[in-house]
């Protein structure tokens, strides 16, 4: 698992050359209707694992939650499962929304 902070994700969602990551939102429901990133993909932690079945393990995957701890959590998880190119988002939405996205709600 790799670390990744919210201007390297965004650079690599900008490049044409580089193929789009899975965007794996970790957060509840109701934390992603306030706030997400674009194409990003929910589904709650509790439930990644009875999940993971439907993501490509060979497809990069980013995971996101509110401020990274969570998605680390899944991250680890999705690396013992198998899945090679793990990144978390560190600091989550709420370092997206200060460092990339100003217009982005937060909570």
């Amino acid at each position: 698992m790799k670390n990744l902070n919210p201007r390297d994700l965004r650079a690599w969602l900008a490049d044409p050359a580089r193929p789009r990551p899975i965007l794996l939102d970790v957060r509840e429901t109701w934390e992603y209707d306030i706030c997400h990133i674009e194409g990003s993909r929910l589904i709650p932690m509790r439930q990644v694992l009875e999940s993971a079945g439907s993501l490509d393990p060979k497809t990069e995957t980013v995971v996101i939650c509110h401020h990274g701890i969570r998605s680390y959590q899944v991250a680890k998880v999705l690396e013992r499962q198998g899945f090679g190119a793990v990144y978390n988002l560190t600091g989550g939405v709420e370092a997206w929304a200060r460092e990339v996205d100003a217009t982005m709600r937060t909570y």
